[in-house]
């Protein structure tokens, strides 16, 4: 992959019960959507929103390692995106650090799009996240 490629990312976590047992999802695709890389992950207990932001950190580690430039990110969380977007604050004393992990971990790429999508058009992502719980056993 060259420097310049661009990634689009879908991200989805969850946790049952909220707070609960909790997995995340990631699909990540390149321009012409072909899948590179997709997997998932038992985080143990958390709350959705954690599981969101826990998502959103291992999809940023992945674009990292395949080396891309510029993000796209498609999350059916639309508290996370407005909060990545800077339109809300992030209040929740949990949830501050790992914003605060995704904000750093942003400054490895030259742009990042956060893009707020119905439930329905994060399947990939969401599918992922529950066989995380389903495989834990919960």
């Amino acid at each position: 992959m060259t420097k310049s490629q661009k990634l689009i990312i879908h991200t989805d976590g969850g946790a049952r019960g909220n707070p609960g047992p909790g997995g995340i999802g990631v699909v990540i695709k390149n321009e012409e959507g072909a899948v590179l890389e997709k997997g998932s992950r038992f985080i143990g207990h958390a709350t959705n929103n954690q599981a969101e932001y826990k998502a959103i950190i291992a999809a940023l580690n992945c674009a990292r390692e395949l080396g891309a430039a510029e993000l796209d990110f498609y999350l059916d969380s639309e508290l996370a995106v407005k909060q990545l977007q800077g339109r809300y604050q992030v209040k929740n004393k949990e949830l501050q650090p790992l914003f605060v992990q995704v904000h750093n971990q942003s400054l490895n790429f030259k742009k990042i799009n956060w893009h707020h999508v119905r439930r329905e058009l994060n399947k990939e992502a969401d599918a992922l996240a529950n066989e995380a719980m389903d495989k834990a056993g919960v």
